[in-house]
């Protein structure tokens, strides 16, 4: 795995972002390769910016200001993270063809590293199974800054969520199917009508409401 995320590495290098690397093409030759850890492997090699989408034809993601109760998502960006996993649940949840809303994060202590994720759909869709092959894009994490730290449960920790006020280029993209995301079996529902209940939840690392 490792081994496979330093060779890609190389080639983005020497590619110099003239082209959009596909990374599917690239894996053809490691086929025991697990896209999620290959994607880890990277994020720990280099600071890179992760865009989970359906969209396989992006050649430039322009800034755009989301629905979020958080504070540092109500700005004009372009959002991505540095957590690979948390931009797959992005490219998996096909928003366009069902009629959902999301409540998912992902919170990493100073301490000690580990990442801490949860994911969420509307809870009268999920036995649906709203899921689809989607793409994660891999950005230059120049222009992006970190939302900052804090404090959740009494533990300092940071939520890896980026935003750049400039347009970005990505220079990767990687094919992702349901199966590729690790926590397919762990995502959860909710009741629409309680978004702001959960997320005022979670920023205080409190219980998921019942």
């Amino acid at each position: 795995m490792q081994a496979a995320a330093d060779s890609f590495l190389q080639l983005a290098d020497a590619s110099g972002g003239g082209r959009l690397l596909d990374v599917d093409a690239f894996l053809r030759e490691s086929p025991r390769v697990v896209r999620w850890q290959f994607l880890c492997s990277m994020a720990a090699r280099r600071r890179i910016a992760f865009h989970g989408t359906g969209d396989p034809h992006i050649e430039r993601l322009e800034p755009r200001e989301p629905v979020d109760f958080a504070p540092f998502g109500k700005q004009k960006a372009v959002f991505a993270t540095s957590d690979p996993i948390w931009a797959m649940f992005y490219a998996i949840v096909d928003r366009r063809r069902y009629k959902l809303t999301l409540n998912n994060g992902c919170l990493v202590l100073d301490d000690t590293g580990e990442a801490y994720y949860y994911f969420s759909v509307s809870r009268n869709t999920l036995a649906r199974r709203p899921w689809r092959t989607g793409y994660v894009y891999l950005l230059p994490a120049d222009t992006f800054v970190e939302q900052p730290g804090g404090l959740y449960g009494g533990h300092q920790a940071r939520v890896p969520q980026l935003a750049s006020p400039v347009a970005v280029t990505p220079f990767a993209r990687l094919r992702v199917e349901p199966r590729s995301f690790p926590f397919l079996g762990h995502i959860r529902g909710h009741d629409d009508e309680r978004l702001g209940e959960y997320a005022r939840a979670v920023m205080a690392a409190e219980a998921w409401p019942d």
